[in-house]
């Protein structure tokens, strides 16, 4: 692969390979790599907002709830109404525990896997400096908004 001069082509084909990486592990789950995510920040945080879950997931309402559709429809969570009742609240269901409970192996294997490939310091580092990163970017949306 050449290298690129432009930062957001060598991101985009990184997190492509690495996406690939995992949703092939999570295949036999009927998972994505997206939708475990989601389970597994609805299993760590509790119920959360539409609006929480995109903030968590980075990404727009919109995108968020029709990633949420096969979720819902496979009966893994549920929306209900929240206290504003504009607001829309996400729960795990106990079928959505069950399923990420499931996955969460293949998971690890793809997360084993990537850290032999980069090394287990270099894949910490990886994601330290991600987090850097994305502290670093978050602000300069807020300036172009």
């Amino acid at each position: 692969m050449s290298r690129t001069l432009c930062n957001h082509l060598a991101l985009r084909q990184t997190m492509r390979l690495v996406g690939q990486l995992y949703d092939a592990e999570l295949a036999p789950s009927g998972l994505k790599t997206t939708q475990f995510s989601m389970l597994t920040i609805l299993a760590r945080e509790g119920p959360l907002t539409v609006h929480a879950l995109a903030q968590h997931m980075l990404v727009d309402r919109t995108t968020l709830t029709r990633n949420l559709q096969p979720l819902e429809r496979e009966g893994w969570l549920e929306m209900a109404t929240g206290k504003d009742r504009r607001q829309r609240v996400i729960s795990l269901t106990a079928a959505g525990r069950a399923k990420r409970k499931e996955a969460h192996p293949l998971w690890g294997r793809a997360q084993r896997r990537f850290e032999e490939a980069v090394g287990g310091g270099q894949a910490e580092a990886l994601r330290e400096e991600l987090a850097r990163i994305n502290e670093a970017v978050a602000p300069l949306l807020r300036e172009t908004a």
